[in-house]
């Protein structure tokens, strides 16, 4: 017959996780070991602790609404480790700090510790992250000891076994909670958890190992890069206490804007102004863009202002791909603000060419409109 794992908490069928907390949390001041040592007591509480750890799994907690049992052999569950106490580790770590009767004594971490990883960042210009380039960085970090070699010791002495904590790399002292007096467990102050320590240390560092230096790195940046990206260089980052593998070293890219070009992923836009006669009659204008130097732009005949020319693959290369994007021209047309006699004279013929045309208010559902109408809307609703 499967338990009954709410009863055991004394909760109901719906209670939420804060509730069973609550519950577990009640009945742990009552039955837990450092305070009941009651064998009763004891087997009871390894009960409470059972249900609790189920009824906070959502899976056994399934197993138990379907009438099931996930302890039991076959029920999907891995089984009560006893007095372990399973997965609620975490639990009274939360609850108690390390107490002991949870788990067992920690291992010592030892000195030699796998050391941090770093950032740098490196301004490049919209060209730079357009072809690559290797930046050439000083950065401050931590270096293994060149007079110890990361031992930490001088000479030929060696590290010995922690006096105040006897190797074990923590210390042990009675606390007053809710339980009463429990048992707690602290990294040691005197090797800081290492389980030993350096009688005789490295005059340069101190018995850490490592020391702070600035070192000159050059950084291959691939071509495509953007702002913001991140360039990983393995093992370049910072040694590790007493001469621990080193982190990694993250360079960031911070880019530059460019005078003429605006980026958009792998596509560059610039604005082209074009006089009111060269978009009536087409023209070509030369763009120097980044990778292809001067490239020529037709602009065809009749071109309306806001329309946009491309230049296919003219833009920035697609990091690791041999792909490009694209080269967007916004054309602006330019309408002249001051005209002589003689250019009036000029408009006034023309325009008595085409007599039939007229300024006119169009309907919002044409084709132009519809179009314009959109931009609008983009440029209020930020879309």
């Amino acid at each position: 017959m499967a338990r009954d794992y709410y009863g055991l908490l004394g909760v109901a069928k719906n209670a939420t996780d804060q509730e069973l907390k609550r519950a577990y949390r009640k009945l742990a001041r009552e039955l837990h070991p450092d305070v009941n040592p009651d064998e009763a007591a004891q087997a009871r509480f390894k009960e409470v602790s059972a249900a609790y750890e189920v009824l906070t799994d959502p899976e056994k907690r399934r197993i138990v609404d379907m009438g099931g049992d996930p302890l039991e052999s076959g029920g999907g569950g891995a089984g009560f480790t006893g007095a372990g106490f399973g997965g609620l580790g975490d639990v009274f770590e939360a609850f108690f700090g390390g107490m002991s009767g949870t788990g067992g004594a920690r291992k010592p971490r030892g000195r030699v510790q796998p050391g941090a990883d770093s950032l740098v960042r490196t301004r490049l210009s919209l060209a730079e992250c357009a072809v690559g380039v290797t930046k050439h960085l000083t950065v401050d970090t931590a270096i293994l000891c060149d007079s110890c070699h990361g031992a930490g010791t001088n000479g030929n002495s060696k590290p010995v076994r922690c006096e105040t904590c006897g190797g074990a790399g923590e210390v042990q002292s009675v606390q007053r909670s809710f339980l009463g007096q429990v048992m707690t467990s602290r990294p040691c102050p005197t090797c800081r958890g290492a389980g030993e320590t350096i009688p005789d240390p490295c005059h340069k560092c101190g018995g850490d190992g490592r020391v702070r230096a600035r070192r000159e790195i050059a950084a291959p940046i691939p071509a495509g890069v953007a702002n913001g990206m991140r360039v990983r260089l393995a093992a370049q980052g910072e040694v590790g206490p007493g001469g621990g593998h080193a982190g990694d070293l993250y360079v960031e890219v911070v880019e530059q804007p460019h005078d003429v070009f605006v980026r958009d992923g792998d596509d560059l836009h610039c604005t082209v102004r074009v006089p009111m006669v060269d978009a009536a009659l087409g023209t070509t204008v030369v763009i120097d863009t980044i990778l292809d130097g001067p490239t020529e732009l037709t602009i065809a005949p009749g071109t309306q202002p806001g329309e946009v020319s491309v230049l296919r693959g003219h833009g920035m290369p697609r990091l690791r791909s041999g792909a490009r994007g694209d080269l967007l021209a916004h054309l602006d047309i330019v309408i002249p603000t001051k005209l002589d006699s003689k250019q009036t004279d000029l408009l006034r013929k023309y325009k008595g060419m085409r007599d039939r045309e007229r300024a006119e208010v169009m309907s919002a559902q044409s084709e132009h409109n519809s179009g314009l109408f959109a931009r609008l809307r983009a440029s209020f609703s930020g879309r």
